[in-house]
């Protein structure tokens, strides 16, 4: 309209226009001039004043307010709408397509406030619509385009990406219908892609909205040379250079980060960066994450393959081989002290500890004992790792019929080569084969091979060897056993047959073996035959969520079946093992998608519409009111009086406080629960908001009635019209003053409680590891506070008015510390309680933020989640239940502990 984005859904309404100026005209109507007749008696009024005096006719300005208000009801009638869709009407329904991937997530806020302004663009015209997610289908349903506006908000990015079979069954699904699609790309080039648009081009017109900006993804996280190596892919060359951090839990199990780092991709498609850590802190790495990007590809869960391993070197007297192993050598100690965690000792003691590998180095004889527990081990997934050596050569073990712990048959006497007594010249090691675990490594041209044990040709001995000498000789060998291997190494584990323990290959070797660390034990054989359960999965933005209500998956299948609703990315485990599939593989390739000419591709640049109409209502509505206040005032009928009272009331806007604008002096016979202020705002309104819905719990369920609660100020307010004093410990809040601390000890002698919550989930018991727990522990200092203990089972806040044995929050730590009972306070015979009836304790201390799981809005609905699901409710039902204990305990002291309330507490029991 006239150049400026403007446009009306019904502009034949704006015809009435027209009529403004016959309305100025009616408005202005008066009756016709008197005939004037003269009056002798006229010149005795000459010079007396008329006080009130009426117009003859309306002002301008009140015509033109009234004409202004009559214009702004025509024009809302018309349906104005500001930057509307330009686009040629269409009588079509409008379908909104949704790649609906994790490369959609970090542009999702932006593509949903598009999609519902497409949508509701649709409905001003008319239209209904259907909207289609192909990486998660959902069922196909054209309905009014305002009600999938509403229902929009039910649609996440997944974390996969669409497949092939999936775009054919959208296909399928659209065919022989009648859309002009809105296709929200997720960016990525995916086969089955041209086939669906090709079938949309036949259904009616096709936009596509794309983010212009590059998708990039994490693709592997590997060990090399003892550093962390992150690789990341870009969909295409950018020049930015974004930061990673590397996530992982500190001593007491909370998230820190341990490590940033950049990608720098300088005008590349793929970036790599370096993190040189303690193999200690390295074993602590969770995740890696990009910062700024909100989707599960920007997210990479690590596994066993950056673990520090458990590796067991028994330990035992060469005399007495057949009751106690022989410990590795010197080289092989050294080879794994800085990657690993070495245990010693007998193979009884060791095997109960689970470790991850067993070393045996030139041990030929095992008791029977030993033999089947350490079978067991293997076949439940351990690594044992043999070393030959003089011992092995001489005894009879796998000859003639293969031992389950050995990988091959051994021929009799082992192979002397070079040296005065043998024929020919020591071997060297032959380059490694493409499927070995080897490949890739480069042997020194320098090491040598004097000595080895041989293996018997068998029909399964190709391939079983890893690696061999130069004349094809096996020089290690390896058997699936199970869940676990067992693998050989036909030399010894020091120099005295040959110089592979002295050169970084060795090192490299035990590397690729998972002996170090896991990477090298995800193999389909490895995997073959295993059930994996996820414990966490990824949602589509990069959250973890709890992943332990899934079914398990296929070891194969997790090793190499695409990412879908059946195989989602996150961390999974078998038995001891933990095995992480990300969104991406080391090997994938992200590709841009190229549209064809004919397709209009779009980005977010557009302004959304926006609709005039309600806002020219509200204004009609406002000028009704002034003309009718202008009206009254003209007239005469309006008092100084009234004006004031209107004024106050069109004027008057109540303040957010105003729910608790009670002062402590004016509950005196009222009960309120009370909370200290902080100075923090945030703390202060969640302190505020969950007494307020602990208040109403009270009311609905107890005789106790309490008013709004009221929060005080320690230095200036009276703290003895208060039962129960809720003190949230903020880092930001200041110590009280000498004069607070003094009336709150008073408080507490007086017969007050204070519920001190540090809101940290109380990581280290009493909270003393973390910043509000050190604060605590300085405001506490200065307290009169008594010894605590952690409630025990038979104290009264576990039966006050319910009968509970935890006391979560928001979280569910079940330290929460009281005063400590007497020492003379022993349970009598026949009682199932000891008779604590000594007071109320003054003080209850805990950090599982209570305010977050009672609070509430004005109508009961809480604002803050606590755990998922039908747990998460319970949760928060038992947080109720504890606040519900506190006050009635506070106000009622301990009359549950008397002798008449044991039967009743029995029943309820079950006892």
């Amino acid at each position: 309209m006239f150049g400026l984005p403007l446009a009306f859904t019904t502009p034949w309404i704006l015809v009435a226009l027209i009529g403004l100026p016959v309305l100025w005209l009616l408005l202005r109507a008066v009756p016709p001039a008197p005939i004037r007749r003269r009056f002798p008696g006229v010149v005795l009024l000459l010079g007396l004043e008329d006080d009130e005096s009426v117009m003859d006719r309306t002002p301008w300005w009140l015509l033109l307010l009234r004409m202004l208000l009559v214009a702004c009801a025509i024009v809302a009638m018309a349906g104005p709408v500001l930057n509307p869709d330009t686009n040629e009407s269409s009588n079509r329904p409008m379908l909104v397509l949704l790649d609906g991937s994790w490369a959609s997530a970090p542009s999702w806020r932006q593509q949903s406030e598009a999609i519902v302004a497409t949508l509701e663009e649709a409905d001003r015209q008319g239209r209904d619509a259907a909207v289609l997610q192909i990486a998660a289908p959902n069922e196909l349903e054209i309905l009014p385009a305002a009600i999938w506006a509403k229902r929009f908000v039910d649609f996440a990015p997944k974390p996969w990406r669409p497949s092939e079979a999936q775009f054919v069954e959208a296909a399928g699904t659209l065919k022989d219908q009648s859309f002009d699609t809105l296709w929200v790309s997720d960016g990525l080039q995916t086969a089955g892609r041209d086939a669906l648009l090709s079938t949309l081009r036949e259904l009616g017109d096709v936009t596509v909205l794309q983010d212009p900006a590059a998708v990039i993804g994490l693709r592997n996280l590997e060990l090399k040379d003892g550093e962390l190596v992150l690789s990341a892919h870009a969909s295409n060359a950018i020049t930015r250079a974004p930061e990673v951090q590397l996530i992982g839990k500190d001593p007491t199990g909370v998230d820190r980060v341990l490590a940033n780092g950049s990608l720098v991709f300088s005008g590349e498609q793929n970036a790599e960066t370096a993190f040189a850590l303690p193999a200690e802190l390295r074993g602590r790495v969770s995740r890696v994450e990009i910062s700024g990007i909100d989707s599960a590809g920007a997210v990479y869960l690590t596994d066993d393959s950056i673990r520090r391993r458990e590796v067991a070197l028994i330990e035992a007297d060469s005399e007495q081989e057949g009751l106690e192993l022989l410990s590795p050598s010197h080289f092989l100690k050294q080879a794994l002290i800085e990657n690993a965690d070495l245990l010693e000792g007998a193979l009884p003691d060791v095997l109960p500890a689970n470790p991850n590998v067993i070393v045996l180095s030139d041990v030929a004889v095992l008791a029977p004992a030993e033999k089947t527990a350490l079978l067991e081990w293997v076949e439940t997934g351990g690594l044992l790792l043999r070393f030959a050596g003089p011992q092995m050569a001489a005894s009879d073990l796998s000859r003639d019929v293969e031992d389950p712990l050995m990988p091959v048959r051994l021929r009799a006497g082992g192979r002397a080569v070079g040296g005065a007594m043998s024929w020919g010249e020591p071997k060297a090691i032959a380059p490694f084969h493409e499927d070995s675990p080897f490949a890739g490594l480069v042997v020194p041209e320098d090491l040598r091979v004097t000595a080895q044990v041989v293996a018997q040709p068998d029909p399964n001995l190709a391939e079983r060897v890893l690696a061999e000498l130069s004349d094809g000789t096996p020089l290690v060998t390896r058997k699936i056993v199970e869940q676990g291997q067992v693998v050989l190494f036909h030399v010894t584990a020091n120099a005295e047959w040959s110089d592979v323990p002295l050169s970084g290959l060795f090192v490299q070797m035990l590397d690729r073996l998972a002996v170090l660390s896991a990477s090298g034990s995800n193999e389909a054989a490895a995997m073959e035959g295993t059930v994996w359960q996820p414990i966490q999965v990824l949602s589509g933005q990069g959250r973890l969520l709890d992943g332990q209500n899934l079914s398990g998956v296929d070891g194969e299948a997790l090793l190499n079946a695409d990412t879908g609703l059946n195989l989602q990315p996150g961390l999974y485990r078998s038995g001891k093992s933990s095995f992480a599939r990300n969104v991406l593989r080391p090997d994938d390739v992200l590709e841009r998608v190229r549209w064809p000419d004919w397709v209009r591709v779009t980005g977010f640049e557009k302004p959304a519409a926006f609709d005039l109409k309600w806002l020219l209502l509200v204004a009609a509505m406002a000028l009704l009111a002034v003309d009718t206040l202008a009206s009254l005032v003209m007239s005469g009928r309006l008092r100084g009086t009234s004006i004031a009272a209107i004024a106050t009331f069109f004027l008057w806007i109540p303040e957010p406080s105003q729910a608790q604008s009670l002062t402590p002096s004016e509950t005196t016979d009222e009960i309120a629960l009370a909370y200290v202020l902080t100075g923090d705002t945030a703390v202060d309104d969640l302190s505020y908001s969950g007494l307020y819905g602990l208040s109403n719990v009270l009311f609905q369920r107890t005789s106790v009635e309490p008013v709004n609660p009221i929060g005080v100020d320690l230095e200036a307010d009276e703290l003895a019209f208060f039962p129960l004093l809720y003190w949230p410990i903020s880092t930001v809040q200041s110590l009280p003053s000498a004069k607070a601390i003094e009336k709150v000890n008073d408080y507490l002698r007086s017969g007050g409680m204070i519920l001190f919550d540090t809101r940290d989930a109380d990581v280290a018991r009493l909270g003393s590891s973390s910043p509000e727990g050190r604060r605590l522990q300085q405001i506490a200092g200065a307290l009169t506070v008594p010894a605590l203990e952690p409630i025990p089972a038979d104290h009264v806040l576990t039966r006050t008015f319910y009968l509970l044995q935890d006391f979560p929050g928001r979280y569910a730590s079940r330290d929460v510390w009281v005063e400590a009972a007497p020492p003379d306070a022993e349970q009598v015979e026949g009682m199932p309680f000891r008779n604590l009836n000594d007071g109320v304790t003054p003080v209850v201390i805990g950090g599982n933020d209570w305010a977050s799981a009672w609070a509430t809005d004005r109508f009961g609905v809480p604002l803050y989640q606590v755990g998922r699901g039908s747990t998460g409710e319970r949760q928060r039902e038992l947080a109720y239940r504890f606040g519900v204990n506190l006050v009635m305990h506070v106000l009622t002291g301990n009359y549950k502990s008397d002798q008449v309330h044991v039967p009743a507490l029995l029943d309820r029991l079950g006892q």
